[in-house]
């Protein structure tokens, strides 16, 4: 499922994340140490292999809501830009920080002249933040910063489970844009 707005297109497309190769860049839902772990993290380290370890190590730690840039060494991307999204019940507060997690990778996008961008449903799988609540706030904040878009072109979100892809396209189909 697509939309557009502002000559962004938006979609959601069930899939891997470490596998879109027409994508300019993937988002890693990161953890504070920018380590490998399970998930979204699990698989970009280990597809991208460790000289993405060896360049994360230089710029951790993160802090909720902040974004970072690397290189994709061996994914089909050109770079990862890794968020650090907050923990339910934890990081307060959960919406506003992750907003922040998407406007800050976005920035970062429009810096380095990224077109195309994928996300993953940043705080929604071992950090707890229920599935409805995390696509809200990721449709609701890629269509607010829509209009400010000059670089990024597309912003696709890959949800690896058919229940991700179900709340993303919800929460995109009530978006009140074309």
């Amino acid at each position: 499922m697509q939309k557009k707005k502002n000559g962004l297109i938006i979609e959601c497309i069930q899939g891997d994340i470490a596998s879109q190769q027409d994508i300019t860049a993937v988002v890693n839902a990161a953890n504070a140490q920018l380590m490998p772990g399970g998930g979204v993290a699990g698989a970009l380290h280990h597809k991208a292999g460790p000289g993405l370890y060896d360049e994360c190590r230089q710029l951790a730690p993160l802090s909720p809501g902040e974004a970072v840039l690397t290189g994709s060494h061996n994914l089909p991307n050109r770079y990862v830009l890794h968020c650090l999204g907050p923990v339910y019940g934890v990081d307060k507060p959960e919406d506003e920080l992750l907003a922040r997690c998407y406007r800050n990778a976005l920035r970062l996008a429009e810096d380095h002249r990224i077109d195309s961008i994928a996300f993953p449903a940043i705080s929604a799988g071992a950090f707890g933040l229920p599935l409805d609540r995390a696509a809200q706030v990721a449709l609701n904040t890629i269509a607010d910063e829509a209009p400010k878009l000059r670089q990024v072109k597309k912003v696709r979100f890959v949800l690896f489970k058919p229940d991700q892809l179900r709340f993303f396209e919800n929460a995109l189909q009530d978006l009140d844009i074309a």
